[in-house]
């Protein structure tokens, strides 16, 4: 099934989500809609709070994206295909130590064509769940650890516009306030 995206400035988007407990069959079909709403809308991330949940939650598949990453998953170089889509459920992400930061033009679902440079560091170790409950550890680089980072601020509440250099920001800030406005407006609708 496929779900509705909020967009900025949906309060959702700011909240942290809570740790999940329930490792069920609704968890699952929700990470599987997930998922499904992923791919349609043509993104490689989708967090619980961009679908309106504030959990811990989100979904990462890069399987169409150029492998200009590397990682290890569980301790061994699996082909993506076995990974993939992934679902992280109460992840914890950690910086590799001494990985340079990186600037790469983000863009997000909740932010329909509006994008910016983004400074992150660029490898990353990410402890979480899968979707049943399963223990794994990803330590991975490039746009896959940026893909996380981006996804595991969203359940932190946190949005990528607020990780653009000043000078970025400027530059998107007309179309933040237009979406905003655009938000605001469809809530008064319902």
């Amino acid at each position: 099934m496929s779900l509705r995206i909020v967009h900025y400035n949906d309060p959702v988007l700011r909240r942290k989500g809570e740790k999940v407990i329930a490792f069920n069959a609704a968890l699952s079909a929700l990470a599987a809609d997930m998922v499904a709403t992923m791919h349609r809308a043509e993104g490689i991330g989708l967090a619980a709070q961009q679908i309106g949940r504030a959990i811990q939650l989100c979904v990462v598949d890069l399987r169409e994206s150029e492998a200009d990453f590397s990682w290890e998953f569980d301790g061994r170089k699996l082909p993506l295909d076995l990974i993939m889509p992934l679902v992280l459920v109460n992840p914890q992400i950690t910086v590799v130590a001494g990985t340079e930061e990186t600037v790469y033009e983000e863009g997000c679902l909740s932010f329909p064509k509006i994008r910016g440079d983004v400074i992150r560091p660029d490898a990353i170790v990410a402890k979480f769940q899968d979707e049943r409950g399963l223990a794994h550890t990803l330590k991975c680089d490039g746009l896959l650890s940026r893909c996380i980072q981006h996804e595991v601020d969203h359940l932190n509440g946190v949005l990528f516009i607020e990780r653009m250099a000043k000078k970025v920001r400027a530059s998107v800030d007309e179309a933040v306030k237009t979406l905003a406005l655009e938000t605001k407006a469809a809530a008064a609708k319902k």
